[in-house]
C-alpha cells in the first residue's frame, strides 16, 4: 500500500468501477459490513434512497444539495462535518444505491449499498467502500470506515422497523 496512491480518475473510478458494482481493490481503505432486517427490501430501499429525509435518521449526516436520485446525478452532504461531492453510479430499486465521490479535492471513494432479499421477507444489506488518496491512512483508517458502516447500519435497521 502506497501512502501516496490516489487511484484512478473520478471518471474511470466512477465508469468502470462504481457503475460496474466494483470498489477500487488497490485503495489504502476498503471495508464491506452486513445486517439482516426483518423488513423487505422494498421498504429498506424506499428509506434509503430517500436522501432528503436521511438526516432525521441518519447519525451526523446533513444533505446539501440533491436533485434526482438516477444515475448521474450529483449530490452534496456532510458526514461527520466533512463536505462531500458525490455522483449516483447506479440507482437499481430495491438492489442497490451506489456513488462516487471526493472530499477535500484529493480523496475519492466508492460507496456500495447493496440489498439482497431473503426467505421470510428479510433483506441483507450491505455497504462496501473504497477510500484512497495522498496520506490517506495517516489520518483516518479502516476501524473509522468500518465505524461508520456500522453506525449507517444500525441508524437504517431502525429507520426501517
Amino acid at each position: 500500500m502506497s501512502l501516496l496512491y490516489s487511484g484512478p480518475s473520478l471518471a474511470v473510478l466512477h465508469e468502470e468501477y462504481a457503475a460496474r458494482g466494483r470498489v477500487d481493490p488497490d485503495a489504502q481503505l476498503t471495508s464491506s459490513s452486513r445486517l439482516v432486517v426483518d423488513v423487505p427490501a422494498d421498504r429498506v430501499w424506499a428509506v434509503m434512497a430517500d436522501l432528503r429525509a436521511w438526516p432525521s435518521w441518519a447519525s451526523r449526516i446533513r444533505i446539501l444539495e440533491l436533485g434526482d436520485v438516477r444515475p448521474g446525478a450529483s449530490f452534496r452532504w456532510r458526514l461527520n462535518g466533512v463536505p462531500l461531492r458525490s455522483r449516483f453510479a447506479v440507482v437499481e430499486p430495491q438492489r442497490e444505491l451506489t456513488w462516487t465521490g471526493t472530499f477535500l479535492g484529493r480523496y475519492r471513494a466508492v460507496d456500495r449499498h447493496v440489498l439482497e432479499p431473503l426467505e421470510g421477507g428479510r433483506t441483507r444489506i450491505t455497504v462496501e467502500e473504497s477510500l484512497a488518496g495522498p496520506l490517506l491512512p495517516l489520518f483516518y483508517r479502516e476501524p473509522m470506515l468500518r465505524a461508520n458502516h456500522e453506525r449507517w447500519l444500525s441508524d437504517l435497521a431502525r429507520a426501517v422497523a
